[in-house]
């Protein structure tokens, strides 16, 4: 299927505090995305850290995020697992708890095949009705979507789309040729946004987006007018926030982020670390080059 959204999701942060998820908090990031002209919020995903939560934790935040966004914006769900069935199960609680689809990282650590892929996306497809996305990014599972698994799993009735973030654009290339028209692709990583959407890309799912959505979304938009020109000046304008968003590992850099514009994000849970003091100072400068801060 494709037309699930297009535009810009971004892959939210949690915040914690010495109570767990601060939902306070997360409510003003959510309104914060959404003045920022996001389509979509894509809660429970890498950026999310829910492998550090509880499952209590997970439903709080699902339930909280469907009731804030209040059908102003999607909510999308990270249901993904290294085991089938946890995977189909989380997927269930979140189309219950009411959103409006869920993103399946591929199954990480086991190494399945291909078949084991194709097998682990239609089990979650067939026990849902809301859209599937599957998420490929081999440099955190070990395991990578072919372009003809993608083609495969483009046939499935509720997989809308893939999350690319293998980093190869040969690759991307070669899977959007086989499911042009079948399903969507979403650029999955920061840096090659642009060259994503160019080749037809649907939209992009975003972590530097948790705090500079107004700027992904004019690079969309400049994409999609076929305005190359000045899509180019504003991907070379992101690019050092997008450095800086990566300089540790993925969310630590935009959780400390979060709190130099203003919010409380807290800290990451272990065995995520707070950001070093040298890269502060980097994070922060390329905030204020941004205009995010003065």
């Amino acid at each position: 299927m494709t037309g699930f959204f297009s535009g810009i999701a971004t892959a939210m942060i949690t915040p914690f505090n010495k109570n767990g998820v601060n939902l306070d908090e997360f409510g003003k990031m959510i309104e914060y995305q959404i003045d920022g002209d996001t389509d979509a919020l894509v809660v429970l995903g890498t950026t999310g850290e829910p492998a550090t939560m509880t499952e209590d934790e997970k439903t709080e935040v699902i339930k909280y995020s469907v009731k804030k966004a209040a059908g102003r914006i999607k909510i999308i769900v990270g249901t993904g697992s290294n085991d089938t069935a946890k995977a189909v199960a989380a997927s269930v609680r979140a189309e219950q708890l009411g959103a409006d689809g869920v993103l399946a990282v591929t199954p990480y650590y086991n190494k399945c095949t291909q078949k084991g892929i194709y097998e682990y996306y239609k089990a979650i497809c067939d026990a849902v009705k809301i859209p599937v996305i599957a998420y490929n990014v081999p440099s955190r599972t070990a395991v990578n979507i072919l372009p003809e698994t993608a083609e495969k799993l483009a046939g499935l009735d509720n997989m809308a789309g893939i999350k690319e973030a293998s980093g190869n654009m040969a690759q991307v290339c070669e899977t959007m040729r086989r499911i042009r028209g079948k399903m969507d692709l979403y650029s999955g990583e920061d840096f090659l946004n642009l060259p994503m959407l160019a080749i037809g890309g649907a939209g992009l799912i975003s972590v530097t987006s948790n705090v500079a959505p107004k700027l992904m979304k004019k690079l969309y938009k400049l994409v999609s007018q076929n305005k190359l020109d000045e899509a180019n000046s504003v991907q070379d304008f992101l690019l050092p926030l997008e450095d800086a968003c990566f300089l540790e590992v993925n969310p630590i850099p935009v959780k400390a982020a979060y709190n130099m514009i203003g919010f409380d994000a807290g800290v990451p849970r272990p065995p995520l670390t707070e950001l070093e003091d040298a890269n502060k100072a980097k994070l922060l400068q390329a905030i204020k080059n941004s205009g995010l801060i003065k």
